[in-house]
């Protein structure tokens, strides 16, 4: 795709944005049956043609829509339209739209071509296809196509990954594609394998791993900008390629669902993708713990007793909680290791947080009254939202153990996912700005591009704002 500030005689496609206000100023110029089926209401969508060119009318809604809302519009409208439009130049008429408004028009366009398996075959990804819009200057459509495409291929990135089939993303091929990736972008790759996580003592993530019949593959991928002011992100990515629940095993009503453990990996792994494309001045240090967890004769067991990587002992009540377990080695490795700004981890974590949201927000929990703030209003803007919830000490209470430090459930059958964010706080080595965002009623669910449930890429446009904009 390309954006061109100019305007041809003749156009054989054609897109005209209306909102419900416009549309009425303006309808009195075009043909009453025109009018007759539309009116500008949000995703309505009206095809006139003629022997010269087609016309698709696409509706906005209010006037008062808010700007991730056009994404939204062009997105359904990329989806609904991608098979009949043609990879031709294609005039943008909306001159009554901002800059920002029409970025997200662009980048709704590309993410609506999405399907499993993605390819690139599509008109809007095809260089013949050309956007002609006469109200930005050449040099801003440049930098709109530029950020449109790189959020467009992290998200995807996203998708495309938690969508896969249990054995296409096993761990080896998961960790043979970042390998690439990180050659791909200039990134420092290092995995440790499961010899080597015994040597380093990252006992709770490998407590996970001991049932797989794969090598351990403990990642972190490091992006570095040189500018030497710049800010540190530290973010984990709950990184469970299929989860079985171990010996306390799921229903298998649903299990098939469970591809989608990966949720909190890829939003990290797409904003890092979206980072280094822009190639932003912050810097990024992402850990990526990939294991499956996996029912073997060596698999770990309920009443075990785990030391994590930073000395604390776990007393295993429920092996299905091995979220928490690989993301606490994951930060208090990450804390320990490395200087940085912020810690963020994202995870599919918790039935809890599903219960509680369903597919309307995730769980934020944060220790830093700014960073809530912050990744609240980050969250309304991209509409990738997140809800404040509480850390009182009050629910410590409910994960001591008799046997060890802590124990990784609590018995009560209410707020898992705060006791679930409870107990990673006591692996985040008292840094100062943490935040762990709960994504699984989010991350995986009713798409317009699929039959059954599949990858939202919920995460990745909130982790990409958050990074570009706070530095």
């Amino acid at each position: 795709m390309k954006l061109i500030n100019k305007k041809n005689k003749n156009y054989t496609q054609i897109f005209q944005l209306f909102t419900e206000e416009e549309w009425t100023k303006r309808s009195k110029n075009y043909n009453k049956n025109i009018s007759t089926f539309f009116t500008g209401k949000k995703h309505e969508i009206f095809i006139s043609t003629d022997n010269e060119s087609i016309t698709y009318f696409i509706g906005l809604g209010k006037y008062s829509l808010q700007d991730f809302e056009i994404q939204q519009v062009a997105n359904k409208f990329s989806q609904a339209q991608k098979k009949n439009l043609q990879a031709v130049p294609t005039l943008v008429l909306a001159e009554f739209i901002t800059e920002k408004q029409f970025e997200q028009f662009i980048k709704g366009l590309l993410m609506g071509t999405y399907h499993y398996p993605f390819d690139k075959s599509h008109p809007f990804w095809n260089p013949k296809f050309e956007i002609h819009f006469e109200s930005l200057s050449q040099k801003k459509l440049d930098h709109i196509s530029q950020r449109a495409e790189a959020i467009s291929n992290g998200q995807i990135a996203c998708q495309d990954w938690l969508n896969k089939p249990a054995n296409l993303k096993k761990p080896d091929i998961f960790s043979s594609y970042l390998k690439n990736l990180a050659k791909k972008y200039e990134l420092k790759y290092t995995a440790f394998n499961r010899k080597k996580c015994e040597e380093l003592g990252l006992g709770a993530y490998l407590a996970v791993n001991k049932g797989s019949a794969y090598d351990a593959a403990f990642t972190i991928l490091e992006y570095k900008t040189n500018v030497k002011t710049a800010k540190t992100f530290g973010l984990v990515g709950k990184c469970v390629l299929f989860d079985t629940g171990g010996i306390s095993l799921k229903n298998p009503a649903n299990m098939h669902y469970m591809k989608s453990d990966i949720g909190g990996a890829t939003a990290v792994l797409g904003a890092l993708i979206y980072a280094a494309e822009m190639k932003l001045p912050v810097n990024i240090v992402a850990v990526l713990p990939i294991t499956d967890n996996a029912i073997s004769e060596n698999a770990y067991l309920p009443s075990d007793v785990i030391t994590a990587y930073n000395g604390k002992t776990i007393e295993v009540l429920d092996t299905d909680a091995e979220g928490r377990m690989i993301l606490a080695d994951s930060l208090s490795y990450l804390a320990k290791n490395y200087k940085t700004d912020f810690l963020i981890d994202l995870a599919t974590l918790t039935g809890s947080s599903v219960r509680m949201f369903g597919d309307t927000c995730g769980a934020l929990f944060s220790n830093d009254e700014g960073l809530k703030n912050l990744l609240v209003k980050t969250g309304d803007k991209t509409n990738q939202r997140l809800w404040n919830l509480p850390l009182w000490d009050i629910w410590k209470e409910d994960i001591q153990s008799d046997v060890a430090d802590l124990k990784n459930i609590s018995m009560k059958p209410i707020g898992d996912c705060i006791i679930a964010a409870k107990f990673l706080e006591q692996f985040i080595e008292d840094h100062p700005k943490w935040a762990h965002l709960d994504i699984a009623g989010v991350a995986f669910g009713n798409v317009g591009y699929a039959r059954e449930k599949a990858a939202t890429g919920f995460g990745v446009q909130l982790l990409a704002d958050l990074i570009e904009n706070y530095h």
